[in-house]
């Protein structure tokens, strides 16, 4: 009997592990491993979600106008050059099928997020992963990496597990010097963290080549609605419209995202207590003697002498129900990336991390 086979490149993409959120046998368990927003989302979107709960029986709109243009009035950008999309990872996906397939080839560096490579697998192109210089994405590598067969280039900036960033120095002179074929891809899910950063949107005004991505999951704490939108060239808008499916986003995630990108207040006060609390828990670490890169994000990348010891600390937090992220998996096994969370649950890991350190251990 024949036996139903899938394309050729699915079988090479390994299974997306997501943050672990429980611990077996322990209480009162504290979630650092995804990144999430500890504050949660705006009350204005929870009460946006409960208002159109009568609605769920309606088909959303096709067009997200709505949530385009509150994006658009938000940021000072152009509505008609957002799409939206199922999370940012969805807009990549799109991405990927309009842009490359069989044949092609699409770079990505060495820590970047780990859903352009399956992505590009999924539609069948080559990933090809190219170095970082100190965990900073590195313009000529990426330049010296590109072929021919090149169709897609991604940048997380800042940085995914590194937390680090690249200036817009560096993004105008990479731009420039791909080749008329390549696209650059700005992936910005962490671009809400910095003041006045808009995650080079504007660059795609003057350069046809740029792309840049933007989620709800982060600041705005709507990872669990799944919404997130890119921004780039209109040509290549109508050209992700048309594969994208009619429906994609739910009426409660819509209404949630616009009433949150709507709150500016709200996320500004997310914004800045992150920023302190990211500044406060990066001091106490490098005073037990774990450093890290200055983050941009709403995370830490806490780095051990060794694997061996990074895993033995991730062990004794999780017997003490504090969850964080090992990333062996982004070429970093001797790190593990903490997200920032609430003062308690910083105040707690920094604690618990200096009795490892110590050994004295309850």
């Amino acid at each position: 009997m024949a036996k139903i086979t899938p394309q050729p490149k699915i079988m090479e993409i390994a299974l997306y592990q997501g943050g672990a959120s429980h611990v077996e046998g322990v209480s009162n368990v504290i979630k650092l491993s995804s990144n999430e927003n500890p504050f949660g989302p705006s009350p204005k979107a929870i009460e946006a979600v409960r208002k159109v709960a009568h609605e769920l029986h309606r088909y959303p709109s096709t067009d997200h106008g709505s949530l385009r243009r509150a994006i658009a009035e938000q940021f000072d950008l152009w509505s008609d050059n957002i799409i939206l999309g199922v999370g940012s990872d969805e807009v990549l996906s799109f991405l990927c099928y309009a842009y490359a397939g069989v044949g092609d080839e699409v770079i990505y560096t060495q820590h970047g997020f780990s859903m352009y490579k399956i992505s590009a697998l999924a539609a069948g192109a080559t990933p090809v992963e190219v170095p970082e210089k100190n965990r900073v994405v590195d313009v000529d590598q990426i330049l010296a990496a590109v072929t021919p067969k090149t169709k897609l280039v991604f940048v997380t900036n800042p940085g995914n597990p590194t937390g680090t960033m690249i200036g817009e120095a560096d993004i105008r002179r990479l731009a420039d010097a791909l080749p008329g074929h390549v696209l650059l891809v700005i992936d910005g899910a962490y671009a809400d963290y910095i003041e006045g950063y808009d995650g080079m949107a504007k660059l795609t005004h003057t350069f046809d080549n740029i792309f840049v991505t933007r989620t709800f999951s982060k600041l705005y704490g709507l990872g669990g609605m799944r919404v997130g939108w890119g921004y780039g060239p209109k040509y290549i808008i109508d050209t992700l419209n048309r594969i994208r499916g009619p429906f994609n986003l739910s009426v409660p995630a819509l209404a949630a995202a616009e009433a949150a990108v709507k709150d500016a207040e709200y996320a500004e006060k997310c914004r800045l207590e992150n920023n302190r609390l990211r500044s406060w828990l990066a001091g106490a670490l490098a005073e037990l003697g774990i450093s890290s890169d200055t983050s941009m994000a709403n995370f830490i990348l806490a780095r051990f002498g060794s694997q061996a010891e990074a895993e033995a600390c991730d062990d004794y937090l999780k017997s003490q129900g504090i969850l964080v992220r090992r990333v062996a998996g982004y070429g970093l096994p001797q790190c593990l990336r903490i997200t920032i969370g609430d003062e308690a649950s910083c105040r707690r890991v920094a604690h618990a991390v200096g009795q490892f350190k110590s050994g004295a251990r309850p």
